[in-house]
């Protein structure tokens, strides 16, 4: 059957890619976007994850045009690097605010409708630098970690309801966010990881629409790493 799906972050790279595997598989597909012009194909909203009202509003949209979300992969994010002693409070503060607690209002939303329903899946995005570190990103790794307590938290919680909660962890993705590195920079990136090279969006897309499918059914607080084994051990 058709399942009304959401993609937070949807209009580009890992997103857009992963809107595209379950369009391809046949679902409802909506994406919310912050900026610029959404891609076609998909039912796209206009939303700033940080609003609740907005948040509510795409949330209303989406229900009116593809029903109930049943699957809610919560991808958008933000990065501002910097080193801890030049990072200023809102530096902290802004990419927490998206990254996590954005997370938490677009799940909470979610779930009203996911436990009328008694099932759901949830699949967050996080990162290998939430489980690994990395230096000049403490406020992004601090947030992409909080969602792995977050997830398991609600994986405990919910799991009586037949709603699972599980995590992707991306490591280096040939994205437009990539594409901006230099040479000597993307070298140096490629000799950390022992496959060698960066993931493709899809291979990322394809372990988060597995996540959401009926063969996953009794994989729930899981964190799996998608990261050329960037990550091992974490």
């Amino acid at each position: 059957m058709s399942r009304s799906v959401l993609v937070t972050g949807g209009n580009r790279g890992i997103g857009l890619a992963i809107a595209r595997a379950f369009a391809d598989a046949g679902d409802k597909v909506a994406i919310t976007y912050r900026s610029g012009e959404p891609p076609e194909g998909f039912l796209a909203v206009k939303c700033d994850i940080t609003d609740t009202e907005q948040v509510e509003q795409a949330y209303k949209e989406i229900e009116e045009t593809h029903g109930p979300v049943e699957v809610l992969i919560a991808n958008a994010g933000v990065t501002k690097d910097q080193l801890l002693m030049r990072m200023s409070e809102e530096d902290f503060t802004s990419v927490v605010e998206t990254n996590l607690t954005g997370t938490f209002r677009v799940v909470k939303r979610a779930n009203r409708a996911m436990l009328r329903a008694k099932k759901g899946r949830v699949v967050l995005i996080s990162s290998v630098v939430g489980l690994l570190g990395s230096a000049g990103q403490a406020n992004y790794a601090a947030s992409k970690a909080g969602l792995v307590g977050f997830a398991r938290s609600l994986a405990r919680e919910l799991g009586s309801r037949n709603i699972t909660f599980n995590v992707v962890a991306p490591g280096f993705v040939d994205t437009d966010m990539t594409k901006v590195l230099t040479d000597e920079q993307r070298a140096n990136i490629v000799s950390q990881v022992p496959l060698g090279r960066y993931a493709r969006p899809e291979e990322i897309a394809a372990t988060v629409r597995f996540l959401a499918s009926d063969d996953a059914s009794y994989i729930t607080g899981a964190v799996i790493p998608v990261d050329g084994g960037l990550g091992m051990g974490h």
